[in-house]
């Protein structure tokens, strides 16, 4: 299967999907995410996304692995790094942090990473990333020792989105950064969305069925939820609702 073109065919019907992000960091035994990966598949989940910014527990690869194991679910690599690369998966967003003027993370760690994902069966989708909305001392920020673009400048963000898509970028991601506490705004995501062309992501601070909903009006293609459903579980059955619910307007099952 070829993943970008599924999904740019799932935005061409405005089909909405679901991610859920795993990050390794976050996962002391890789058979603790048996019962995610049930509720993933209740909820038909569209992908899963494995990543962090910092990778401290040799459990990467063991992740990757289970979750093709016990599902169908596509597995998307979220790499923090050149590090964060297995084979075992479906795909890889190739990540270029363009809302940042670190040349570490909007091309040096690619040309480490090219010819590892030249031998590989991974997929690779140039996406373009941008961090919103997000605190300075976020764990991306600082690891890509970047600053994010405020909330408020939509103008910044759009023109940033669509020098990404003349770039070449297949998709674009809007990130509010690993456990913000604010979500990236309807208005912004709007903006972003109404400038391009290719796929929306929009991850970081979705708490709640109702802000999930809120980000897929804007314009969102595809939710990631992540370190909130440590906390609150029903996060998932809520947001799958929501857009099971947005999609069966579209007549689309």
């Amino acid at each position: 299967m070829n993943l970008l073109k599924d999904i740019q065919s799932r935005k061409k019907l405005n089909r909405k999907s679901l991610a859920v992000l795993i990050d390794p960091d976050k996962v002391e035994d890789p058979n603790s995410i048996l019962n995610l990966i049930a509720l993933a598949k209740e909820c038909y989940v569209d992908f899963f996304f494995v990543g962090g910014s910092l990778l401290t527990q040799d459990n990467f690869q063991p992740i990757v692995k289970l979750l093709k194991e016990k599902c169908d679910i596509p597995v998307i690599l979220f790499p923090g790094n050149n590090m964060q690369i297995s084979n075992s998966a479906d795909a890889i967003l190739f990540l270029s942090l363009i809302s940042g003027r670190n040349p570490d993370f909007l091309i040096g760690q690619h040309v480490n990473a090219a010819p590892l994902l030249k031998r590989s069966n991974l997929e690779v989708i140039p996406t373009g990333y941008l961090l919103i909305n997000s605190e300075n001392n976020s764990a991306a920020s600082y690891m890509s020792n970047t600053v994010p673009i405020p909330a408020d400048k939509y103008s910044i963000a759009s023109s940033t989105a669509l020098a990404g898509e003349y770039l070449g970028m297949g998709m674009i991601y809007l990130d509010a950064g690993s456990g913000a506490k604010e979500c990236i705004t309807p208005k912004m995501i709007r903006k972003v969305s109404e400038t391009i062309t290719v796929p929306l992501i929009v991850g970081g601070g979705i708490r709640s069925g109702t802000s999930a909903n809120e980000s897929l009006k804007a314009g969102a293609d595809i939710i990631v939820i992540g370190n909130a459903i440590e906390k609150n579980p029903n996060l998932m059955i809520e947001v799958s609702e929501k857009i099971y619910d947005f999609n069966k307007t579209l007549n689309i099952h």
